[in-house]
């Protein structure tokens, strides 16, 4: 079908579509992507509000001639996602459960609600869908089935095939038909049904073509490769017309209704982590080990290991189930209904272990060992670790990344190891490694080597490896496909694999169900060669631009100091997709491909190559596509390969100033510290805006400030270091660092934590500038928050003379901001490039993460004393991206009888200026109901309300009407009270 954009169709489907219809480049852009090396530029981009809308942007699509591409989370890892089509969007509307059979077991839904969202509807009545994913956090269930998801319990629940039972579907004419079990004789279809002539043409297909099936597919669970003519084949299994669309990768029809079986959830399990000494001892293990009957035995390879180990959010997990430097882990999975049972099947594993030569005390290949794991959250902490074996294995820095193009390989459990040796001779035959992880229980372990696609050398040794893989793989009667599908990568090879006779099959089922080519093409059949560079995302002109930056991204190649690596560390898988976790904040409001930082890096690493025009960076299409990221730091933390969009804001940020120019909102927010002190000399005339209605919606027209929303008040009594303060003692001083928003808005906390100090028995150093100047220290952060870098670096660098002096000393320094002084470890360091700012980096503490150190060492004395019995917790984003949440709940908990609950939250919404924007208070406010203000409203009006960040105890305040208080007060109230 001819790829050509008709002038009209753009026009027509804004005319009758209330959901979004996008066509600018920006938005194609970041559709052009999937979780593959592939780029391809879809014509455009449709988010249906309804199953009709999708149904009437199909028949436009067919009037016009335009092929048309169903798309979930985008998150396909062989190029199903990516095509020159029209996309349809189902992840943003399409996300209904339409109808729950508790009894029956049994569900429909629409094709883009995502699994983890559905299995948090299905848990109150016991169930849940089992196709345990790795991506269950983003990947929608139209998407499952389109690829024929496998899950980590396969072994127990089989793949989405065995659990969708039936799908309606919108055929390529534009007729529904119902896809489900039939009849052999299809005697139960209505003679009207659209399904009935195709049916008949299928089963005479797959009874002619029975014996070429029975020779030719893989005998094992996991082969998704071409269509699954098995389904049909008489005497196989029972006749189910749904199991033809499962796999078909959005090639056959367009899903609208999924009827799915369910499963009771699991119970209590008991995980034993085994440990090799030699990874092909390991694979070896593995086929003895299922004989256990474990619901899983997925391997983590000591590359991944090392790699999980610099992550932060995984390193915790690591330390607590591995022990020593193995060379592989296979974590094996039981769920009996009784622990007891399970208990009995870990005493055999440690018995089979020992049977194997394995132990503890042994040395090289012989040792090994099993650590058992029973606490529920730990077992959770290794399936979320294991499940991020990807993105664990993208966090690699360089230019050479681990590709998938043979990753999906599945071979007989009996193969295993002898498999993995000669792939590995592969690889190493053409100058590579690869990285092993994931499903050893049913011979499926993914592997990615190590390529610059970059490189006609590498893209040259990539063919070369699949052709010899995918021949290894032959001879082992596995399958080429086996969890990840065909799409791109390895439809090419389905002739080698299947033989003519099959593929000419699979041809002749598109061109029944899809003759004029509207579904998806190029995909399963008439597949473009896999290596096409044209098609990659970094083709043969890929080049970076060269561009200026000011902060430092020297860790990453590339252009612009690094900047052009750091960005493309994002490899598309979409964690930050999620609904749970912090990250990312406004796309949990917009659902939003432009707001999720997947999307804004996509955005960036186009703009920078030059792929979005002249002068992309600061163009205003990028201005909007970094517009609603809060800056929350969520990605630095919770996003496995480390893409930092809050520190890359900074930098299109100065690359609009440089361009354009300051605005009025830009100028008030950033020269904030500047103007502060006389604001507090004249604070009735500073507040004005704030009671004059008149100066309210002027600030919102010419300064862009919203007129709902109340500016922090000016105090009179803003705080002032003293004349004189109490003399130092080295052995128990510490640095207080006074910021511009607590010294001017709320000077009562700096109160409060001088005095809680001070009943500790500290002495307490108040830094002053070296420069003679009166202004008082300020670290910078709303420069960098509008892109003014030089006059950010110029705060930095006072703060570090001042502070220079006390941290040659080893005098700890603490401040009380989240954004403050979590930005002199982040982003000071790479403003002033010098050892004293390391320095600094290295010892700013958090109020509380001071304190929960000193009483961790048992040098803390504080005498406390009860002031409530109950304290809702909610945490600033930079604390939770910095793993300071802790420290805050360990302090909460030296006060007596204080009962903490820590809000289930993500960024409150109010981020620094952000809740005041005139353009952006709305997405503020719908972030903070998200959880944050229903939990507020739903305490008791005795209940402690606690945030240390000043935006998110004044977001608290004007959605609540509830005063928050920082930690500091809540512990000198508590000093006080004894």
């Amino acid at each position: 079908m001819a790829q050509t954009v008709v002038p009209g169709l753009e026009r027509r489907l804004k005319a009758h579509l209330l959901g979004e219809v996008q066509f600018d480049a920006f938005t194609r852009g970041r559709y052009a992507t999937d979780a593959s090396h592939y780029q391809i530029m879809p014509l455009g981009v449709v988010a249906p509000r309804s199953v009709k809308e999708a149904e009437y942007a199909l028949a436009l699509a067919r009037e016009e001639g335009v092929s048309v591409l169903p798309r979930g989370a985008g998150t396909s890892q062989a190029g199903q996602t990516v095509n020159s089509s029209l996309v349809i969007d189902c992840s943003k509307y399409l996300d209904h459960l339409i109808e729950l059979d508790v009894a029956g077991r049994r569900c429909v839904v629409e094709p883009g609600i995502v699994l983890d969202e559905l299995n948090r509807r299905l848990k109150p009545h016991g169930l849940w869908f089992p196709v345990d994913i790795s991506t269950s956090s983003r990947a929608t269930i139209g998407g499952m089935v389109g690829n024929n998801s496998c899950g980590a319990r396969s072994l127990r629940y089989g793949n989405t095939r065995e659990n969708v039972l039936s799908i309606d579907a919108v055929l390529a004419d534009g007729t529904v038909a119902h896809f489900g079990p039939a009849a052999r004789d299809l005697s139960d279809l209505p003679p009207a049904s659209p399904l009935l002539p195709l049916a008949r043409d299928l089963l005479a297909l797959a009874a002619r073509e029975a014996d070429e099936i029975e020779t030719r597919f893989p005998k094992l669970q996991r082969r998704v490769g071409g269509y699954n003519l098995d389904a049909l084949v008489p005497g196989r299994n029972d006749l189910n017309f749904a199991h033809l669309l499962v796999g078909s990768e959005g090639t056959l029809a367009f899903s609208t209704r999924i009827e799915l079986k369910l499963s009771p959830l699991l119970g209590a399990r008991a995980v034993g982590a085994c440990h090799f000494g030699s990874f092909f001892q390991a694979m070896d293990a593995a086929q003895h080990i299922v004989k256990l009957g474990p619901i899983a035995v997925e391997l983590i390879d000591r590359t991944m290991l090392g790699l999980a180990r610099e992550i932060a959010m995984f390193r915790p997990t690591i330390d607590a189930v591995v022990r020593g430097d193995p060379e592989a882990v296979l974590f094996v999975e039981f769920a009996e209904d009784d622990q007891y049972h399970n208990l009995r099947r870990l005493m055999q594993l440690r018995e089979l272990m020992g049977d194997l030569g394995l132990g503890w005390n042994k040395t090289g290949a012989k040792w090994g060992g099993v650590l058992e794991v029973f606490d529920p959250k730990l077992q959770a902490a290794i399936t979320e670790t294991r499940t991020a074996g990807l993105n664990i294995m993208m966090s690699m820095k360089e230019e050479g990344k681990p590709v998938s193009f043979v990753e999906d390989c599945a071979v007989p459990l009996s193969r295993l190891a002898e498999y993995t040796s000669k792939l590995t001779d592969i690889f190493a035959k053409h100058g590579t490694r690869g990285t092993w992880y994931a499903h050893a229980s049913v011979g499926c372990l993914h592997v990615r080597p190590v390529l610059n696609l970059r490189l006609e050398h590498d893209v040259e040794a990539m063919r070369a490896i699949a052709e010899e893989a995918f021949e290894l793989v032959r001879a082992y009667k596995g399958s080429h496909s086996g969890e990840h599908g065909d799409g791109i990568v390895r439809s090419e090879f389905h002739e080698k694999m299947f033989g003519g006779r099959l593929v000419r099959a699979f041809e002749q089922v598109k061109e029944w169900f899809d003759p004029k080519g509207l579904y998806n093409p190029g995909k399963i059949v008439r597949a473009p060669k896999f290596d096409d560079r044209r098609v990659f995302r970094y083709g043969p002109d890929y080049r970076g631009e060269n561009i200026r930056t000011h902060l430092d991204w020297s860790a990453y190649p590339g252009a612009g100091g690094g900047f052009q690596g750091a960005v493309e560390m994002c490899n598309n898988n979409g964690a930050c997709r999620a609904l749970t976790g912090v990250m990312c904040p406004s796309y949990r409001v917009t659902r939003d491909e432009r707001d999720v930082t997947r999307g804004r890096a996509n955005t960036l690493r186009l703009a920078i190559t030059g792929q979005l025009g002249g002068d992309a960076l600061a163009s205003d299409e990028m201005a909007e596509t970094m517009k609603l990221c809060v800056s929350c730091k969520a990605c630095r933390r919770e996003c496995p390969t480390g893409v930092d969009m809050a520190r890359m804001k900074i930098e299109v940020q100065a690359a609009r100033v440089a361009k354009r120019g300051l605005s009025l909102h830009d100028r008030l927010i950033g020269y904030l510290p500047r103007y502060a002190p006389l604001a507090a000399k004249w604070p009735i005339l500073a507040n004005l805006r704030n009671d004059a209605p008149r100066l309210r919606r002027w600030s919102e027209r010419y300064a862009g400030l919203s007129a709902r929303r109340s500016l922090p008040r000016w105090r009179a009594d803003a705080w002032r270091e003293p004349t004189r303060f109490p003399s130092a003692t080295e052995t128990r001083s510490v640095v207080l660092f006074a910021d511009t928003f607590n010294r001017y808005f709320e000077p009562e906390n700096i109160e409060a934590a001088l005095a809680v100090l001070a009943a500790g028995g500290y002495t307490v150093h108040l830094p002053k500038p070296t420069d003679g100047g009166s202004r008082p220290l300020c670290c910078g952060r709303t420069f960098l928050a509008v892109g003014l870098i030089d006059e950010a670096r110029r705060e930095a660098e006072r703060c570090v003379a001042a502070l220079a002096p006390f941290l040659e000393r080893a005098i700890p320094f603490v401040g009380l901001e989240p954004s403050c002084m979590l930005g002199f470890r982040d982003e000071i360091p790479s403003l002033v490039k010098r050892e004293d700012a390391r320095r600094l980096a290295a010892s700013a503490l958090l109020f509380e993460e001071f304190l929960a150190r000193e009483a961790k060492a048992g040098a803390l004395n504080l005498a406390l004393a009860p002031v409530a019995k109950r304290a809702l917790l909610h945490g600033h984003c930079h604390q939770k991206s910095f793993a300071a949440m802790a420290a805050v709940e360990a302090v909460l908990k030296l006060v007596p009888d204080l009962a903490v609950e820590t809000v289930d939250s993500s960024c409150c919404g109010m981020a620094g200026a952000f809740g005041y924007g005139a353009d952006t208070i709305d997405v503020s406010l719908k972030m903070a109901e998200l959880s944050l203000l229903p939990a507020v409203r739903k305490a008791e009006a005795d209940t402690l309300i606690l945030a240390d960040g000043t935006s998110c105890r004044h977001q608290i305040k004007d959605g609540s009407g509830r005063e928050a208080l920082h930690v500091a007060r809540v512990l000198a109230m508590s000093v006080d009270a004894h």
